[in-house]
Order: C-alpha cells, then structure tokens, then sequence
C-alpha cells in the first residue's frame, strides 16, 4: 500500500509542461475525487480481470462493474444506452485523459480510438481505494503541471493577496480576475482550446483543489467564492448531509428533524463508499498494524483482524458509513461475539460500542502523531472524527471540542455512555 509521499516521488522526475505538450486535456469537468476515483477503480476491476491487456474508455465503461456501479453510485442511465454515449464519453474519458497525462496510463491512437495501458498500477489503485486519496493526488498533480509550466506563480499570488486582503471582496475579485486572465491566456496560447466556456470549466478544476488545501476561496460560478472551498464542493456526487442539516434548529435531534424533514438518500452510493472505506482500514491495518485487532484486549493481543465493523452502524448512519474515523479492525469473536450480541449482526453492543470508541480515539491519535515524523500515511482527520460522534451521539456540541483535544473527547465518549447506562 503506496503514500502519497510515493505518488510525489513518482512525479517529480516527470515533465508536464503544458507549453511543451499543449495537452489542454490535462485536466478537464469531470475530473473531480469522487469521478477520478472511481474510473480508476473500474480500471483497477477491469485489469484485474485481463491482465496485460490494453483497452478503450468504452472496454471500462461497458464493463459489467462499471454499468453496475455508474447507474447505482451516479443516478446515471445505464452505459449501455445509445443516448448516453456523449455523456459517458466524458464522464469516462476526460479522468483517462488526466492519468495519461500524469502517465499512469499509457496512450496511444489507433485511428480515431485512444488505446490505454497500465503503467503504474499501484498509483491508480491507491486514487480507486478513497475519494480523499484521489484529492491528495489531484492536488500533488495539479501543482506539479503549474510548477512545470511556470504558471503557479499566478496562483500562489491568488492565495497570498486573500491572506492579505482578508474579506475586501472588490479586491480579492481583482486577484481573481487576474489570475483567470491569465489561466485563459495560457490555455490559449498554448493549447488547441480556443473557447472561454471550456477554460473556465478547466479552470475551475485547477483552482477549488488548490483553494481547499489553501483553505481559501476559489471560484463559484465564474467569480471568486464567497466562502471558502470545502470537500463536498470539489465533489460530482454532492450528497452533503451537513448541507441536509444547515437548517436543523440547535437543541433539535437529527432524528426528530428527519422525521419531520424526510431524507432521501442514495443507499447505493454508501453501499459502495463503505465497501471501499473498509477495504482501505483492511490494507492499511494489514501493512501498518501486522492485521492485528484495532481495539486491545488481553485475549486478543495477537489475533488477526480480519473483520472492518462499523462503530455506528451503516444502517442507522449512512453519513458517517464511509467514514475511517468509524471503521474498526476486529477479529471475528470481537466482531460476532462481543459487538454484535450473539453474533445478531443487527443488534449492537452498547456497552461494547463504547470500549471501541474510546480505542478508536486512541488509534486516531496514534496515526495523526505518526504521521507528524512521516512514519505512516496520515488517514485519519480529528474533525471527522468529532463529526462521526456528534452523529452517533445526536450532540451538536461534539463538534466545538478544541482541534486536537483527544482528553476532552474521552470524557464526551465516557459521559455520553454514562447519561445511557
């Protein structure tokens, strides 16, 4: 399992200067985490199954996962649909287009088709395995292509007059303006793409990944954003629950604020998400751990874990299912033994539930400070996990503990069991 340490070793000996190659296509609409992610999971899924084998954007979409998945994650029509074919040609193309460009895959033509290969596998399975891993190499990729082209200056200017200039609109608009000025200009001069419509697709792409790792603003329907860019923001798929519960009355519980507001989610979309969540926490407790059990009890010390549960159940809480901050490697009997009363797989263990919390803080902790000396990739976020609590628990208030507060989020778990006990 690659960091993304590895994916900006394999980059730095790569040139994607675009006033050389004058690919436009470098980065396009589609390319946002969740679409990125997902092609290169179905390419992942396709060449498993031949491998060695070269193939089309439509050998991937036409792929039994892909048409599977496309219409239950996406709320697509099938692939297989005549009157779809331009909506998929890009949806499944352009992202191809980026991991040529970033040379994960090889291309070549063969009259009016691209034919793609595999050249690093384990790059594109680490973008398949999460949506935050397909951001991290977005972000690495995009500032790359810009150092390589001469053109982060531009966009760095962007970012240090916002610190500068704080909330003064008018002039973080003339910043903007400047630099999409110069973003056109550039596509212009050095690419076949003529058309402003099609820049500013291509620039919005490029600036709202850079701004949210700026934790800055970006760009929103042609101007600079009025707030800063967040996840869900970079996302095709924006299903925000946080969005669902803006307008939730403080002291009011989700629950009842659900009743009276019914939800409509897509429980597909969490199927795949979850599935994909767990198989990350498996590899990642597998290389990191030696598989061992996440949470530490004296009988089981050095048992395998080779079952991902869900503290908060997918069931109850599809919006915290994905979530790593909510996934935990058990082993079988701490599974269906002790989580699940008598292996009941729909009834959970409260009093269990709460000894897993308090190890998975211990976990998050261990992995964020870690990651400090670079030892492990950092795959957990303390506001997230605040987040998953606030959730499971009902309780707004979760979510104003102080950014790395780990004492205080042990007596809100204690607390809260005990107020149910």
């Amino acid at each position: 399992m690659i960091t993304e340490q590895n994916v900006m070793d394999f980059m730095k000996p790569l040139d994607y200067d675009i006033r050389k190659s004058h690919n436009g296509r470098w980065i396009d609409q589609k390319c946002t985490p969740d679409v990125v992610s997902f092609i290169a999971d179905c390419i992942c899924n396709y060449a498993n199954k031949n491998p060695s084998k070269e193939f089309t954007s439509q050998d991937i979409w036409f792929s039994d996962y892909a048409v599977q998945n496309t219409e239950a994650v996406f709320k697509k029509p099938s692939p297989k649909q005549n009157a779809a074919k331009n909506e998929y040609d890009k949806f499944f193309q352009q992202p191809m287009k980026l991991f040529a460009n970033a040379q994960l895959l090889t291309e070549r033509k063969n009259g009016l088709k691209n034919i793609y290969k595999i050249n690093n596998y384990e790059i594109l399975e680490y973008i398949a395995l999460s949506e935050k891993n397909a951001l991290k190499f977005l972000h690495r990729y995009i500032a790359k292509v810009l150092i390589d082209s001469e053109l982060n200056f531009e966009f760095e200017k962007f970012f240090q007059d916002q610190r500068q200039l704080g909330n003064t609109k008018d002039k973080m608009q003339l910043s903007y303006i400047k630099l999409k000025n110069a973003f056109y200009d550039f596509t212009h001069n050095y690419t076949a793409i003529r058309k402003d419509l099609e820049c500013g697709r291509i620039f919005t792409k490029v600036i709202n990944p850079l701004a949210y790792f700026y934790n800055a603003c970006g760009t929103v329907g042609g101007h600079v954003s009025s707030d800063i860019i967040t996840y869900d923001m970079l996302m095709y798929n924006r299903n925000n629950f946080r969005d669902i519960y803006a307008n939730k009355p403080k002291g009011v519980t989700r629950k009842i604020f659900a009743k009276k507001n019914p939800i409509k989610i897509n429980e597909k979309y969490y199927d795949y998400q979850s599935a994909k969540a767990k198989r990350f926490l498996h590899l990642f407790n597998d290389q990191y751990r030696n598989g061992l059990t996440e949470h530490l009890e004296k009988a089981h010390l050095n048992d395998k874990a080779i079952h991902i549960h869900h503290i908060f159940p997918k069931a109850l809480f599809p919006e915290i299912c994905a979530y790593l901050e909510n996934l935990i490697a058990l082993t079988p009997t701490q599974h269906y033994n002790y989580a699940h009363k008598n292996g009941h797989t729909q009834e959970i263990n409260v009093e269990y539930q709460h000894q897993l919390l308090l190890s998975k803080a211990s976990r998050i902790k261990e992995n964020i400070e870690e990651s400090y000396s670079e030892k492990v990739e950092r795959i957990y976020e303390f506001p997230r996990f605040l987040h998953v609590l606030s959730v499971g628990f009902d309780e707004d208030d979760v979510e104003t503990i102080a950014d790395m507060d780990f004492v205080s989020v042990m007596n809100a778990i204690n607390v809260h069991y005990a107020k149910i006990n």
